[in-house]
């Protein structure tokens, strides 16, 4: 399905065509066309989309979000740099990084206290660097970007993201309230496969100049 001449590694791609398979209802789909325009907006001056999932710890939902979205991005030829950041340093959860792991991306780690993990899709392209950090750490880009916010505390509570030139709420429930339950892992790969799904359609959508 890549328009890039690489291929998703092959359990990846099987997860790829399951959330792609999954319906979307109107109102998420009237939440992400905000996304979508701005994509759009990008694609049609001939520039990069940039753009920063933020939520609380950066952990969960906004690792998720960055990584399925830069997956999209890539798979459809669209032109666009994800990142991710919170208001507070914690770790990218192992728990979110096992459902990632699940859904067929290899993953390496670096590190012990908050490691930064390199999420391979594919065998042809650089893998994303995923840790926990601040939404204006010196790996994010810090002007001309878009701020997508993936959880209400973050939304509620940071209003104003210095840099940012377009902030859009797209919010996920947060698995971490299935922790140390029988359903821990069927509810990250559910919140995984939403997100998964929701990146996928949002990519989907936007028309790129020339092609």
């Amino acid at each position: 399905m890549s328009k890039n001449g690489f291929g998703l590694l092959p359990k990846l791609e099987n997860t790829v065509e399951m959330a792609r398979s999954l319906a979307i209802s109107e109102d998420r789909k009237q939440i992400l066309k905000v996304l979508v325009e701005y994509i759009q907006s990008k694609a049609d001056a001939g520039d990069a989309a940039d753009l920063n999932f933020i939520c609380t710890h950066n952990s969960r939902r906004s690792q998720f979000s960055q990584i399925w979205a830069q997956t999209a991005a890539d798979c459809f030829g669209v032109s666009a740099h994800c990142f991710s950041g919170g208001v507070e340093v914690t770790a990218f959860n192992e728990r979110a990084v096992d459902s990632i792991k699940r859904s067929g991306f290899r993953v390496t780690k670096k590190g012990e206290e908050n490691p930064t993990y390199f999420i391979f899709h594919s065998d042809d392209a650089e893998p994303i660097a995923a840790f926990s950090k601040l939404f204006d750490d010196p790996i994010n880009r810090t002007d001309r970007f878009a701020a997508v916010m993936t959880c209400a505390h973050a939304d509620e509570n940071c209003p104003f993201i210095p840099g940012a030139e377009s902030r859009i709420p797209v919010r996920y429930e947060d698995p971490k309230a299935f922790d140390d339950t029988p359903e821990e892992a069927e509810k990250y790969d559910e919140r995984s496969m939403q997100i998964a799904a929701e990146m996928f359609y949002v990519f989907s959508q936007i028309a790129i100049v020339g092609s």
